[in-house]
């Protein structure tokens, strides 16, 4: 069971999560030339990949989808709300994202696949909760508030990629125009710190073993401070679960194992 994270943040994002034998790729920011790149240091190809699904429409999320339809037609998921503004922004995606409701599952390759819904600043936005016979992964990145259904939604995974976007510090005393930083702070902008830490800690006493902190701000945010936070408030909580701070390019991977009996 394993998460792999090929790019985490406003220029890009993309991750596989590999588990049971099904393989899904959650958002396709990336360009399909630096996807296969990744992909083949694993030995793996487009045609391997079950099933792409996309959190949102925003171009850091859909950049690689229509090169990646075009020359490979991997099933695409998508909520309803999405699928509809993707085939209004990008005519050619017309009859290739599959729309799913909030709760609904698709099964993929064995895995169940399921969206729900989150606050960010276009018409629709989701994370997901991939479960296999290996266990469960949760993806959830662009969001302004950890509401009751996301945690609903991601209770009981056993690792999950999780925003941690900026320092509200850096962020209100930092270069962004007042009009951008409202944005962000919003209920429907991007997780604190602050926010992460609180998310992680619930996500660890709910059984997470391993935690990454995705879509790093580069001008309101550090990888040491967003490290730095979660991780104190994980110990306070007596939390044993591993975190790691995914790059704005990676791979990065987190491989879980299943735990011996004692």
């Amino acid at each position: 069971m394993r998460i792999t994270v090929y790019a985490s943040g406003s220029s890009g994002n993309c991750a596989l999560a590999e588990a049971a034998g099904a393989r899904i790729l959650v958002d396709a920011g990336l360009s399909l030339r630096r996807l296969k790149a990744f992909l083949a240091m694993d030995g793996l190809r487009p045609a391997d990949i079950d099933a792409v699904f996309i959190t949102h429409e925003h171009r850091d999320h859909i950049s690689g989808l229509p090169m990646l339809e075009k020359y490979h037609g991997l099933p695409a998921y998508a909520l309803g709300g999405v699928a509809r503004r993707l085939e209004y922004m990008l005519p050619e995606l017309a009859g290739c994202v599959r729309p799913i409701r909030p709760g609904e599952s698709a099964v993929v390759a064995g895995a169940r696949l399921t969206p729900f819904e989150t606050e960010h600043d276009t018409p629709a936005s989701a994370g997901c909760r991939i479960d296999t016979s290996e266990g469960a992964m949760g993806f959830c990145t662009d969001l302004g508030e950890v509401t009751g259904t996301v945690e609903e939604a991601l209770r009981g995974v056993k690792a999950a990629l999780i925003e941690a976007n900026h320092d509200e510090e850096m962020l209100r005393y930092g270069p962004y125009p007042a009009i951008l930083k409202r944005r962000i702070l919003s209920k429907r902008g991007h997780l604190s710190n602050a926010d992460s830490a609180r998310l992680a800690v619930f996500l660890a006493a709910n059984g997470a073993d391993t935690i990454i902190l995705g879509h790093l701000s580069r001008e309101n945010n550090s990888p040491d401070l967003a490290y730095g936070t979660v991780k104190a408030a994980l110990d306070a909580a007596g939390a044993a679960a591993g975190l790691l701070v995914a790059p704005p390019l990676g791979p990065l991977s987190a491989e879980l194992l299943e735990k011996c009996p004692a």
